[in-house]
């Protein structure tokens, strides 16, 4: 079972005369990323929630808005009347300097930054209580949208390693064939440059299995199949996070996977080997979007 880290969720609920609405999004992220927006009587409790999204989401880039409705009666404001005075001074000030009119400019200092503010209201313990439990819903449905993603990734990773494994197959059938391709192209060459009576068949066959172990290809084989195994396992384990893990052992695909391709001097078996690099290709990027 994966999970991806591309996610959505979203609630509206009311406590009170108050009206939450909690979004969040998810994406790939090396690390537990988050960009928090709310409103300012959730601050006191900015800890609390930073530390419920990072326990449960573990890890990507996370937009996690909050936004708050007023219901019923007006909300309560404060005019800062002291930078109220300090506005509206500096402004007629310069509307004489100008011989500008100075009609109306009290409605526009109104609307200047921080001259009107709402007033400060802290949530209280209830409340928190109650919002934990808007905010839990939010997350349980990115999860669930997490973990729908996941299947399908897992479904086309468990299709790459298939591939893989149906080519390593293929090279495996080829294998004895490469090496009697290479005895025989050995041979070739030494009747043609040395004559077939002028060199010595026993030393001929020392030198070919000398030769012919340090081209082997079969320990890279055993160990990549390993990898696939492992990696198999990992997918099926009963685990969240797996992103990482998973990542790594591609990077062990890799190198078996490499070395087979420089050590194979065979055209099939290159081919083969080219088929796997594509599909290790893929899955490597499946894997960037894997919790």
């Amino acid at each position: 079972m994966l999970y991806s880290m591309t996610g959505y969720g979203r609630t509206e609920q009311s406590i009170g005369d108050k009206t939450f609405i909690v979004e969040l999004r998810s994406l790939n992220g090396k690390q537990f990323d988050l960009r928090l927006q709310m409103p300012a009587m959730l601050k006191p409790f900015e800890f609390d929630i930073r530390s419920m999204l990072s326990e449960s989401l573990e890890r990507g880039s996370i937009e996690c808005i909050i936004n708050l409705k007023q219901n019923g009666g007006a909300k309560p404001v404060t005019i800062n009347t002291d930078l109220l005075k300090a506005y509206y001074t500096s402004v007629v000030q310069i509307a004489h300097e100008l011989n500008a009119e100075a009609d109306h400019l009290l409605a526009a200092v109104l609307r200047l930054p921080e001259v009107v503010v709402n007033t400060t209201e802290v949530m209280t313990d209830e409340e928190w209580v109650s919002f934990k439990k808007i905010l839990d819903t939010a997350l349980q449905q990115l999860k669930q949208h997490r973990l729908q993603e996941g299947k399908s990734i897992e479904k086309d990773l468990l299709l790459r390693l298939q591939n893989i494994e149906a080519q390593q197959k293929q090279i495996a059938a080829l294998e004895p064939l490469r090496r009697e391709k290479i005895r025989e192209n050995i041979v070739k060459l030494l009747e043609e440059w040395v004559g077939k009576d002028n060199y010595d068949a026993n030393r001929l066959e020392q030198e070919l299995i000398y030769y012919i172990e340090k081209i082997d290809i079969s320990e890279e084989q055993v160990r990549l199949q390993n990898h696939c195994n492992y990696f198999r396992s990992i997918i099926e384990a009963n685990e969240s996070s797996k992103g990482k893990k998973l990542s790594f052992i591609l990077q062990e695909f890799g190198r078996e996977i490499n070395t087979t391709g420089s050590k194979a001097n065979d055209a099939a078996i290159q081919k083969c080997v080219v088929l796997m690099k594509d599909e290790l290709e893929k899955a490597k990027e499946q894997v960037l979007n894997v919790l």
